[in-house]
């Protein structure tokens, strides 16, 4: 696409710039390496000398400042990583912002790390999400961005709405090196391998786990799948995570951000926006939230023509209906079999076996209809 060789352009500068020393510089992006890792179970106070060496390990300038130039603050926890902002007064006296990211233990079972970063060279490159700046053991850093991330209630608001819709766009443009075969069906079924032989230590767990029908399950993946191939949805580059929480906004600078490309694969667009507006919900998962037929028309018309959204055909907008909201239900049972496998992998203290049981059943609530709205609109019988 139009924006491939300037992002290979970015990327091959970025790997030549070289400080005089040997060391890249702070600002020239380049990718820094350390061979440290960061025990994420250590309580806070023990793992801040840890990240400070870390740090001092990656960036050359900082190895002779004394640990006093340095503080670090925890900015989230999530389900996959923990987020650290370290602050550090240099030699010149300003002070200089970056954010160490952690990855959570286990997450190797359900995030493809390789792929990860193979993308946010590519996407940083691009300008979305903080710049990469160093990988190490368990984890990243990058720049620090002065900007608040989003609550769902922010996800629903006109003017965020139609920015949200342009960037998406925007990052589904990207192209990143390798290969384009969307990876939706792929994860599912490898979620579901696993998934599907588990054993949990706790007997409650075990006996609850026990009245799952996988073979219900697999018959309602294939199900949805061969419709799915019926709708011919564009593969795209998809972040495939585009909760509340992976947006960031500057008020100030009314400038929006997409970050954490953690589950990121080249895959079908209307599961991307499928599982965006499925995060409507938030974090209480009211789907009650789900956005209205004209909410996620709004949404359309930006996405589809960002400089001329009145301009978007009724016929456009029906196909893109239809296409989001039949890859919706992809998204239920995606995040139900990620579910289980973190429930069994995860130390994380949350219950992600209520958490499947929620989703899949939300799946089987809009199933009915979502299957008719697919069926009708491409038979041709019908409109959505």
């Amino acid at each position: 696409m139009g924006a491939t060789n300037n992002i290979w352009t970015a990327m091959e500068a970025n790997h030549a710039k070289q400080s005089h020393n040997g060391n890249s510089t702070f600002d020239d992006h380049s990718i820094l390496h350390s061979n440290l890792s960061v025990d994420t179970a250590l309580p806070f106070p023990l793992m801040v000398p840890r990240v400070i060496a870390l740090c001092k390990d990656l960036f050359r300038k900082w190895a002779k400042l004394n640990d006093s130039c340095f503080s670090v603050d925890t900015v989230s926890g999530g389900i996959t990583n923990l987020l650290l902002k370290v602050s550090v007064k240099e030699e010149n006296g300003e002070y200089v912002s970056v954010t160490v990211r952690l990855y959570g233990p286990n997450t190797e079972y359900v995030i493809n790390r390789e792929r990860e970063l193979q993308a946010i060279k590519y996407l940083s490159a691009a300008g979305f999400g903080a710049k990469l700046l160093g990988v190490f053991g368990n984890g990243m850093v990058q720049s620090f961005i002065n900007a608040r991330t989003l609550t769902p209630a922010d996800m629903r608001k006109p003017k965020l709405v139609s920015e949200i819709a342009k960037q998406l766009r925007r990052f589904h443009q990207v192209e990143i090196p390798g290969s384009k075969e969307p990876q939706l069906w792929v994860d599912i079924f490898k979620f579901f391998e696993k998934a599907s032989t588990l054993q949990f230590e706790d007997t409650d767990k075990q006996r609850t786990y026990e009245t799952i029908s996988f073979k219900e399950v697999h018959k309602e993946v294939k199900e949805l799948k061969e419709l799915t191939t019926l709708l011919n949805s564009p593969v795209v580059f998809a972040h495939n995570d585009l909760l509340s929480g992976n947006l960031m906004h500057n008020d100030e600078q009314e400038k929006l951000y997409l970050i954490d490309f953690e589950y990121g694969s080249y895959n079908y667009r209307g599961f991307d926006i499928g599982n965006h507006f499925n995060e409507y919900a938030g974090y209480d998962c009211d789907y009650s939230l789900y956005p209205s037929k004209d909410e996620q028309y709004h949404f359309f018309r930006h996405y589809l023509e960002p400089e001329k959204p009145c301009e978007v055909s009724e016929k456009d907008l029906e196909a893109l209906y239809v296409e989001t909201n039949t890859f919706m239900l992809a998204s239920h049972l995606y995040w139900a079999l990620w579910a289980l496998i973190q429930a069994r992998m995860s130390p994380i203290d949350f219950d992600y076996l209520g958490y499947f049981f929620l989703r899949y059943n939300e799946y089987k609530k809009q199933k009915r209809m979502c299957f008719s709205l697919a069926k009708s609109h491409i038979s041709g019988s019908g409109k959505a």
